[in-house]
């Protein structure tokens, strides 16, 4: 299939608004799709890549040369290209790679070299996401949705999933099981603005647990076998030893753990979660990091334990299941309560130790792999800065036409200026992003044809999020986490906006 066919389906998906129009344009394609490129057209148009990190980065995709006018590229061609642009390291690796993405780009259209950036950019916006895909596999393979869902509960894997769907139908879904060494997607949680709220959704009794700001893993053991993975499903093993030695410490031989892994400081309070997340991610230097930034390791839920498959018991069996084989020092504090009052007090001791706050789970839930299931609720303190809007990006997707991704900054008094945060797009109502480009383009600096729109520092805009962490990305070395529009605030000033200082401040 050429990927030019992929380029027009996404355009076609992004300019239909109904969900059903979107199904019935991946469908469409995806029922035409080679089974040998099944899986690369899944994940494109899930906008993910097979080989998840390319090292392809923003500035290499601005400096593209000139587009094709004929398309003649297939999804299998490109898609081996991208193998070989992750595969250049070592001296000269930097050389190689550029001259790799310049073969590949100058291969493609104008509309094709759109697509393929968007992708590796992180920003297809599509709204093709999972559940959208998965409806459009089921009608494409002419099978139950909950079929696909099931298979994905074991299979971790979208574009597998589907892939099997469309190459034998039912069989080849139910043929998927739980096996230990493979990752399965993991359960996520919604969100409540508080613990009486998460209580009232759950309806009764619930498990409250520390939402610790550390990295998500998934252990699974078989004999003296084990492997560790991500919330994306990628293997850490080799980076995480202490997480090895606890796992093969344990009595069972054969089972699948979820839990957490943290940087903790003597006084037992967080690390930063870079610190963390930058001692997982480091892969030559293990050794040495395991005695200046050691790990903690601690579980909150059982797949399988002694052989036997528990993603369909209710939480509280797995829970028996989970504390029968793991020594209590290894598992997250938690609290059973119907109570809001004692729940909000057991909320405040985990923020008061310095973790995110708590996730608030149904008893009878089953593991819902791979979905933000009703049964977890998450519940954290909101943080707010009012902050200025120095720029904008054009919108895809839905968002075409309109400026939608702003550049946050802070005000720095010594200046007289202001330092640049970070960028969200999250927020930002229909009604809001029609108001805002009108503005925008009121108060812009310079071109407003450009992707990136710079703006006179004149909006105040009120910004949550849920922390602040050291960045090297941004002039100011810091960056929000998870920051998101509340509402624009025309009763303040620019020179009314929070300072760099106060920023800094936030920072664990």
């Amino acid at each position: 299939m050429l990927l030019i066919e992929l380029a027009r389906t996404s355009t076609a998906v992004a300019a239909d608004s109904a969900r059903s129009a979107k199904i019935r344009h991946l469908a469409e394609l995806l029922g035409r799709v080679e089974p040998g490129e099944a899986e690369i057209a899944i994940a494109y148009l899930s906008g993910v890549l097979p080989q998840r990190q390319v090292g392809i980065g923003w500035q290499t995709l601005r400096d593209l040369p000139p587009p094709r006018q004929v398309a003649t590229v297939t999804l299998g061609w490109v898609n081996e290209r991208l193998d070989r642009i992750k595969a250049c390291t070592g001296p000269g690796s930097q050389a190689a790679r550029k001259a790799l993405v310049a073969e590949l780009f100058g291969a493609l259209t104008a509309q094709e070299q759109s697509f393929l950036s968007r992708l590796l950019r992180g920003e297809l916006r599509q709204g093709a996401l999972d559940g959208v895909m998965i409806e459009a596999l089921a009608k494409a393979a002419d099978v139950p949705a909950p079929e696909i869902r099931r298979a994905l509960t074991l299979r971790g894997s979208l574009p597998a999933v589907g892939a099997a769907a469309l190459r034998g139908g039912v069989d080849a879904l139910r043929a998927f099981r739980l096996e230990v060494g493979r990752p399965v997607a993991p359960m996520l949680a919604q969100s409540a603005p508080d613990v009486a709220a998460a209580l009232a959704r759950i309806g009764g009794p619930a498990v409250l647990e520390w939402k610790l700001d550390g990295v998500r893993v998934q252990a699974h053991r078989s004999e003296d076998r084990v492997s560790v993975f991500t919330r994306t499903l990628e293997e850490i093993t080799a980076q995480v030893p202490e997480l090895v030695e606890a796992v093969r410490a344990l009595p069972a031989t054969d089972l699948v753990l979820d839990g957490e892994v943290i940087a903790l400081r003597p006084d037992g309070r967080p690390e930063p979660f870079q610190v963390t997340s930058g001692r997982v991610a480091n892969k030559t230097d293990v050794a040495r990091l395991r005695e200046s930034t050691p790990l903690s390791v601690f579980f909150f839920d059982a797949l399988r334990v002694d052989g036997r498959d528990l993603l369909d018991l209710p939480a509280a069996d797995r829970y028996a299941e989970l504390s029968r084989v793991v020594p209590g020092r290894l598992l997250i504090p938690r609290l059973v309560t119907a109570d809001p009052e004692e729940g909000t007090r057991f909320f405040t001791e985990a923020v008061r130790q310095g973790h995110e706050g708590l996730v608030v789970k149904s008893l009878g839930s089953p593991y819902a792999a791979g979905r933000r299931g009703a049964g977890w609720i998450k519940v954290k303190p909101r943080h707010t800065l009012d902050l200025v809007v120095l720029a904008a990006e054009w919108g895809h997707g839905r968002r075409e036409g309109k400026l939608s991704n702003l550049h946050l900054g802070a005000r720095d008094p010594e200046t007289g200026g202001f330092v640049m945060l970070g960028k969200t797009f999250k927020g930002l109502t229909d009604e809001l992003l029609e108001w805002q480009t009108r503005r925008f383009l009121e108060i812009a600096e310079g071109p407003t044809d450009n992707w990136v729109v710079t703006l006179r520092p004149e909006l105040v805009v009120e910004i949550a999020f849920d922390g602040v962490q050291r960045s090297p990305r941004y002039p100011g070395g810091m960056a929000l986490r998870f920051a998101r529009v509340l509402r624009y605030r025309p009763d303040k000033r620019p020179e009314d906006a929070d300072t760099v200082a106060t920023v800094r401040s936030l920072m664990i």
